[in-house]
């Protein structure tokens, strides 16, 4: 594995600190069944978004690199192929952990050069995914974050967000923070295929709710829309009305797009689960990683009025999204060959 012989001083996209971090230990244990993570210690813990992103942020912190989730569409697998491991099946099973990740964050956050400045968490893989009721580095991350008064966005799947909702809230009192949960596919036997490491789609509703109780406006991210799947009036209606009756402050929503390995892993699974779609998929994602303007105009027109019906619009507009959700409807970032989105 290509764990060393980089240098921070050039941007090609991995996450900072692992070309100078030494490997620990890798280990396996029966909690987690097939999961091997690989231990860490990191030089760095913030890592700058290129300026021509556009994004809302320009830092990212991530805990981890792959994830158990295992979603099939992520954007993010191919971030593992730097590191000489596959965007599949490993991106899965093989997670790498920084261990120190706080302490790091801690000591960069007290330079006299940070402007404080705010920071997304989730925007690789997620924060809380189940590696993280292990190695617990969340709350760590939350307390440097607060102690330094830098403001900062959690995106995430994991329902384990719920047992740092005290910390989240004392940071609040000093700090701006922005939560926003992932929840695209309503229905849960697709939800098993497409999301085999997640938790239930009721878990998160109940999360979202949770979020909602501890005075956080919680945003949530309808996305990535599959198409011919997920892409239904009555899915969606069905999954809008549930969220708003949970409590959710605003949505946003957007079709998925496949960007190098992941789409054959994606449509991989397609021909073997749905192989009556294949067809349609080759039409749509033929000429590359994005669905064409015609679906995407679609697709809004038929969001529209679910977010009307649904409470998710006010005088001005749609609610605002929380930034780590505008993240995901920003354009790629194309010079770096590791994605800055969860």
């Amino acid at each position: 594995m290509r764990w060393n012989g980089q240098r921070l001083d050039v941007d090609d996209g991995a996450l900072p600190g692992l070309e100078r971090s030494g490997v620990l230990r890798s280990v396996r244990t029966p909690e987690f069944d097939g999961v091997t993570f690989h231990e860490v210690l990191c030089k760095s813990a913030l890592n700058k978004v290129p300026e021509e992103s556009a994004l809302p942020f320009r830092y990212t912190v991530n805990a981890f690199r792959g994830c158990s989730h295992a979603c099939r569409y992520c954007f993010a697998r191919p971030s593992h192929e730097y590191l000489e491991l596959d965007a599949g099946a490993d991106f899965d099973s093989q997670v790498v952990v920084k261990l120190n990740i706080a302490a790091v964050l801690r000591k960069e956050l007290r330079r006299a050069s940070w402007r404080r400045e705010a920071v997304a968490l989730g925007t690789n893989t997620d924060p809380y995914q189940r590696a993280e009721g292990r190695y617990r580095l969340m709350p760590g991350i939350i307390g440097a974050l607060a102690e330094s008064r830098t403001p900062f966005s959690i995106l995430t799947k994991g329902t384990l967000l719920r047992r740092d909702l005290p910390l989240l809230r004392g940071a609040a009192e000093s700090v701006p923070v922005s939560i926003g949960i992932s929840l695209a596919v309503f229905d849960e036997e697709l939800q098993k295929q497409l999301e085999p490491g997640t938790p239930s789609p009721r878990a998160r509703l109940d999360l979202v709710r949770a979020v909602a109780d501890a005075g956080f406006d919680c945003h949530v991210m309808v996305a990535p829309v599959i198409p011919f799947l997920t892409d239904s009036v009555d899915h969606l209606d069905a999954l809008f009305g549930a969220l708003s009756a949970a409590g959710a402050a605003g949505v946003t929503a957007f079709p998925m797009h496949l960007r190098g390995s992941t789409k054959g892993w994606f449509l991989g699974w397609l021909a073997r689960e749905h192989p009556a779609l294949v067809r349609r998929y080759r039409e749509l994602y033929g000429r590359g990683a994005y669905v064409p303007p015609e679906y995407r105009r679609m697709l809004a027109e038929r969001i529209a009025p679910l977010r009307t019906r649904h409470g998710f619009d006010h005088a001005s507009g749609h609610r605002d999204a929380a930034p780590a959700e505008q993240v995901a409807a920003a354009p790629p970032i194309r010079r770096s060959p590791e994605p800055t989105l969860f």
